[in-house]
Order: C-alpha cells, then sequence, then structure tokens
C-alpha cells in the first residue's frame, strides 16, 4: 500500500512538474516573440544595416553559448532575450527589403501566417496526442547540420538552386524540431524552460525566413 502511494505520489509530482515546465516555456516563447517583433520593428524604423554574416553567426552562438551556460540561473532568462532581441535586430534589414518589393507586404504576410499555422497546428498535435517524437532527434541533428553546411556554400559561392533547397530543408526540419522539442517537454527529455523556449524559437525564426524565400522566389521575386 505504501509503496502504491508512493508511486502515484512521484508520478503526481512528474506531472506536476512537467505542466510547470509547458506552462513557463510557452509564457517565456510569447515575451521572447515580442521582445524579438520589437527589436526587428526598431530595426527597421531606424533603416539599421544587416550585421552581415560572420557577426550575426558569432552574436547568435556566443549569446547561445551565454544562455546555455546560464540557463538554471537568473541570467540564463536575461541572456534569452538577449539572443531573441539580436535575431530579431537580423530579421529587420530582411523584412525591410522584401516590403521593398511591389508585393511584398503580401508576402511577409502569408509567411507570418504560414509560420503561425505550421506551429500552432504542431505544437497542438504534439501536446493533445502526447506522441513520443524523440526517436527523431538523430535524424534533426545531422539534417540541421547539413544543411547549415550546404547553406554556407549557397552564400559563398552564390547558389540560387541550393539556397531555395535549403530553404525548403529547413521548413520541413523545423517542423520536425517543432514536433521533436514539444515531445521532449510533454515526456520529461527537456526540463528547462530556458532551453526549451530557445529551441521552438529558433524553429519559429528559421521557419518564417524560410517560408519568407520560398514564397519571395514563388512571385519571381
Amino acid at each position: 500500500m505504501e509503496n502504491r502511494i508512493g508511486t502515484m505520489s512521484r508520478s503526481q509530482t512528474s506531472v506536476l512538474s512537467t505542466n510547470r515546465v509547458v506552462r513557463n516555456t510557452y509564457m517565456l516563447l510569447s515575451l521572447t516573440l515580442a521582445f524579438s517583433a520589437l527589436s526587428a520593428g526598431v530595426s527597421m524604423a531606424l533603416g539599421l544595416p544587416h550585421p552581415g554574416l560572420i557577426l550575426t553567426l558569432v552574436g547568435y552562438f556566443g549569446l547561445l553559448f551565454l544562455t546555455t551556460k546560464f540557463r538554471n540561473s537568473g541570467l540564463g532568462i536575461l541572456f534569452v532575450f538577449a539572443l531573441t532581441g539580436f535575431m530579431g535586430y537580423t530579421l529587420g534589414p530582411i523584412i525591410s527589403a522584401y516590403l521593398s518589393l511591389p508585393n511584398g507586404s503580401q508576402i511577409v504576410m502569408q509567411a507570418m501566417g504560414g509560420t503561425a499555422a505550421i506551429f500552432l497546428g504542431l505544437s497542438t498535435y504534439a501536446l493533445t496526442t502526447k506522441k513520443d517524437f524523440s526517436f527523431m532527434g538523430g535524424f534533426l541533428m545531422v539534417g540541421i547540420l547539413v544543411a547549415f553546411l550546404a547553406g554556407l556554400g549557397a552564400i559563398f559561392f552564390s547558389i540560387p538552386a541550393l539556397s531555395l533547397t535549403v530553404s525548403a530543408a529547413f521548413v520541413l526540419l523545423m517542423s520536425g524540431l517543432i514536433l521533436y522539442e514539444t515531445s521532449n517537454i510533454i515526456h520529461g527529455g527537456e526540463t528547462n524552460y530556458v532551453m526549451a523556449t530557445v529551441t521552438l524559437f529558433v524553429s519559429i525564426f528559421n521557419l518564417f525566413t524560410s517560408l519568407l524565400h520560398l514564397l519571395g522566389f514563388a512571385s519571381n521575386d
């Protein structure tokens, strides 16, 4: 009888802990998305230039390292906002470039709508079905690494076809990452809401920019 009570107590504690991580993750994700949008808006309003590939990578990986290092302290949350704000700043000039096109507003709105629909749909599916997508971890890690390197190659060697292929691949990979990370949170694989927020934010960011690229090409711009 005592063993049964102990087992039930541990199970209830696990459920409560998981629910807390889910709640904190989506609350922090909402705040970081809003802050990133604000940073992008300020960047666009001031007409700030894009920092360039090298500075973007240094800033991103540097802030990601600091976020990971301090993920269990209050500084972790500070670095999450620094990271997402920086990514918002880099996004501002990109959106401005698309808005300058004849049908740029339509492209940006379609990319935003597509990103929201994919994220909400996949998150809802993972949360309601509670399916375990942990088997996707290895494939996603390799796929993202290959796509990232291919993307760098497309930039350095100016290969538009490869760039489009990478964007299409990232749409699929980021969709898979949303399923994987949401499942990871539900099943206790990810217990740190700071890192869960970063993963989901990066997924949404890359999903949006990839859709923006693909829709721009489909519109012959």
